[in-house]
């Protein structure tokens, strides 16, 4: 039986409140995130040339969905309870989704894949192509949480999900890494890549264990610390890491058909 999605922000949102493990794990992020946008705008301040700032804004705008999306969550917005269907561990039990959780992936995991791309020049048919399966594996994703018709149906919707997470591990893996190469940006490239492939397999790990899966960890506030500490990684660290060797190499990024198609005088090598 599914239950209203939303049974009222001021029920979750005292759910939410009178658990204070899970309510810090949605804090934290809310002050990460804001650190972040702060910290990664001063780190732009001397930036110039087009691909660099491409990089950046793409790179800042991670933690500012980060930040929306976490304020959704501890407000009790983009949160709400279903019932789990038979067949699963909690079968009848009332369950608090979060499913904001999705929607900041699919906007905030194309930028972390778009600054990969131009970090590794990758033609842009290929980076379309991976932000497109990225964005199928999010949504797909979210239709695996949301579904209590069946059981089945959700792993049904997870199986899709990791079928398009495939693809982008299949870019990041082969494809990608040659384009870095040549672009000279392979060894912080290959950094972020292990980085973010390894926390990216996090996610639908902690879903198959988590309470949306097979529930052997049958605590939502312990599922919830799951995916908040692999954002922690996935998103900042990954964000600081990348923007700090941009600005301090801001001349490897200089010359390519970016700023070769702009013709601008910020596209020069000092």
């Amino acid at each position: 039986m599914l239950l209203p999605l939303q049974l009222g922000q001021r029920e979750v949102l005292a759910h939410i409140q009178d658990d204070l493990l899970l309510s810090a794990s949605l804090w934290s992020n809310v002050a990460l995130a804001g650190l972040s946008v702060l910290l990664f705008s001063y780190m732009a301040r001397d930036v110039r040339s087009r691909r660099a700032r491409l990089v950046f804004a793409a790179t800042v705008f991670i933690p500012l969905v980060s930040l929306s999306s976490y304020l959704g969550l501890v407000s009790g917005l983009t949160a709400g309870f279903l019932q789990m269907p038979t067949g699963h561990a909690l079968a009848g039990d009332q369950v608090l989704v979060q499913w904001g959780r999705y929607l900041t992936w699919t906007l905030s995991t194309p930028l972390i894949l778009l600054a990969l791309g131009l970090l590794a020049d990758a033609d842009p048919v290929d980076l379309a192509a991976v932000i497109a399966a990225d964005i199928a594996m999010c949504v797909t994703g979210l239709a695996a949480a949301l579904t209590v018709s069946s059981y089945a149906f959700r792993w049904a919707f997870y199986g899709v999900s990791s079928a398009f997470f495939l693809v982008v591990l299949y870019a990041l893996l082969t494809r990608w890494p040659d384009s870095a190469a040549a672009a000279g940006t392979d060894e912080i490239f290959d950094t972020l890549r292990t980085l973010t492939v390894v926390l990216w397999i996090g996610y639908p790990v902690v879903w198959a264990l988590g309470v949306e899966g097979l529930a052997v960890v049958d605590s939502t506030a312990l599922t919830s610390w799951g995916y908040s500490l692999l954002d922690i990684g996935a998103k900042y660290v990954f964000a600081y890491l990348l923007l700090d060797w941009v600005a301090g190499n801001e001349g490897v990024l200089v010359g390519g058909p970016l700023d070769a198609a702009r013709g601008d005088v910020s596209a020069t090598r000092d």
